[in-house]
């Protein structure tokens, strides 16, 4: 519920009072709902740029192949959200999602800070698999939200999303431990 402010004069006082608005939580539910759907679009549509040059700054292949894999199936989610938008009888619109911000600006740190190779490759997939757990809590919490508010359709459109997002993820737990293990050879001809 939101809080109005209400000011009156009580004598020669003036004096303030909060007074609550008679929307229902279902319709701030759904607001909430909206401004998150809004967030996350903003965040994939900046993450296949992020992917891109994730994908380019990768030294492995299998990994080059992972963030190319994924860039193909961001776009696709988009599309998804888009139908999301329109099963709400709404326009695709997005708002600048500060986590994914940040999370972006993570991982073009990590092709900053290291050299080309394994450990480079490493400190990538740690900023990928950032990203990966914070869509999939993001779009677990979508889905919830969805089903309390009735709309089936969307809510199965974003355990769709989440489900692929924690593949990717599953996916790039496998190439760390190759990964991982090729860095730590690395570090052990340097020394």
């Amino acid at each position: 519920m939101k809080t109005k402010t209400q000011t009156r004069t009580n004598g020669s006082h003036t004096v303030k009072s909060a007074t609550r608005s008679s929307k229902s939580s279902k319709e701030t539910l759904e607001d909430i709902f909206e401004g998150t759907l809004k967030d996350i679009y903003w965040a994939e549509k900046h993450l296949t740029k992020a992917l891109a040059k994730m994908s380019k700054a990768a030294y492995n292949e299998e990994l080059k192949d992972a963030f190319d894999t994924h860039l193909e199936e961001t776009e696709r989610q988009i599309g998804k959200l888009e139908k999301c938008f329109e099963l709400l009888g709404k326009k695709a619109v997005a708002k600048k999602c500060e986590a994914m911000e940040g999370l972006i600006k993570e991982g073009e740190e990590q092709i900053e800070e290291h050299d080309e190779g394994h450990p480079r490759d490493a400190a990538l997939i740690g900023a990928a698999q950032k990203v990966e757990h914070y869509e999939i809590s993001a779009y677990g919490t979508l889905r919830t939200m969805a089903n309390v508010l009735g709309m089936t359709q969307c809510a199965e459109i974003l355990e769709e999303i989440k489900d692929e997002e924690a593949v990717t993820d599953v996916k790039l737990s496998e190439l760390a431990d190759k990964i991982n293990n090729l860095a730590c050879e690395v570090d052990e001809e340097e020394v």
